[in-house]
């Protein structure tokens, strides 16, 4: 039996980096903040889970600068594991906890390219569980996806769920990563579900997602049509350089927690300076629901031969950087961006405007 635990989601501010040696004044201030949301969090149910939101350790520089990709990948990517995770996993270990993260991360076998990269680290310090980004905010997000490898990542990894939505079977529940856009696409969620995640970190999502409530209701419409909770902390102010004195509010607040139900049961929508968000995860309500519910168990019903056609057409190419690295920008507008905008129109999916 796994008892009600709560989990923390810190909401830092952060400053974006120029070089890997900067995310060390990042990763001090996540250490900070997490002593001040653990004196408060656990005089209430112990906390047992700490999701950290993405961008809090490197920023988003090179996307808001459209820095070129192979640089970014030789200087700013980290590695899996490297210092920053094995400072995290001490991080983990001093208070007892499992953390939920991410970062932009280079493959060993793709040194040209970086990854946007959500991982878990145990209270004993190592990472059980690396899921590579697979569908970014694009135009403007720089990094690769599994997909634009599609062939490669395929005769490597296999062609299954684990192999593109992986699940950490823990003591604290399964846990699975559907970082910010991912939650914006409901296969992600169904591939997690599917594959038994239970516990699932999403972030983050900037303005103008939040200010029209698309975090808010992509958040609960996949906890409630998977049954999983969600765990989704938003990212405070951004510094964009190291050096720059005023912090911008890029994210917009809302961060959030989501029980299986859909229902939010930790809130912190404020954006305030560093702050966090906190709530009680119950594992065996969770899963006493999907064992019991006749209706609003929603997986069990699933009639996957009918999925399987609305899926049967391409629409977005796979392998677009197996011989070339991400273009930038506008490049990528003209070239794919408009493609897939002509595409669907010319099957008339889309009819087009005017």
């Amino acid at each position: 039996m796994i008892e009600p635990y709560t989990a923390v989601g810190l909401i830092p501010t952060f400053r974006g980096i120029r070089e890997r040696a900067d995310i060390a004044h990042n990763l001090e201030h996540l250490e900070s903040l997490t002593t001040a949301a653990f004196w408060l969090s656990n005089l209430d149910v112990p906390v047992k889970l700490l999701a950290i939101p993405e961008g809090a350790l490197q920023g988003f520089n090179d996307e808001i600068l459209d820095v070129d990709h192979v640089d970014f990948a030789h200087h700013c990517a980290i590695d899996l594991p490297g210092p920053e995770t094995e400072r995290l996993g001490r991080l983990a270990s001093r208070w007892g906890v499992w953390i939920m993260a991410q970062a932009k991360v280079r493959h060993p076998e793709w040194p040209d390219l970086f990854f946007n990269a959500g991982f878990v680290l145990s209270p004993d310090e190592e990472i059980v569980l690396v899921h590579y980004k697979l569908n970014a905010l694009l135009p403007v997000e720089r990094s690769v996806s599994p997909h634009d490898l599609f062939d490669w990542w395929v005769e490597r990894y296999g062609r299954t769920l684990d192999a593109f939505w992986p699940v950490a079977d823990t003591p604290i529940g399964r846990l699975g990563v559907m970082m910010a856009m991912e939650g914006c696409y409901p296969e992600n969620g169904r591939g997690l579900a599917l594959n038994g995640a239970e516990v699932v970190y999403r972030a983050s999502l900037p303005v103008p997602f939040t200010e029209n409530d698309v975090f808010e209701i992509t958040n609960r419409a996949r906890a409630l049509e998977n049954n999983f909770v969600v765990i989704a902390p938003n990212i405070g102010g951004y510094h964009l350089y190291p050096e720059s004195p005023t912090a911008i509010d890029a994210g917009g607040g809302r961060s959030m927690i989501v029980n299986h139900r859909g229902q939010i049961v930790g809130k912190q929508f404020d954006t305030n300076g560093s702050t966090f968000v906190s709530g009680v995860v119950d594992i065996e309500a969770l899963r006493h629901h999907r064992a019991s519910a006749q209706i609003s168990s929603w997986t069990k019903d699933i009639r996957a031969e009918l999925a399987q056609i609305v899926y049967e057409q391409p629409i977005y190419p796979k392998n677009l950087y197996l011989d070339r690295t991400p273009p930038h920008h506008e490049e990528y507008r003209r070239e794919i961006l408009q493609r897939q905008i002509d595409l669907l129109h010319d099957r008339d999916v889309w009819r087009r405007p005017g």
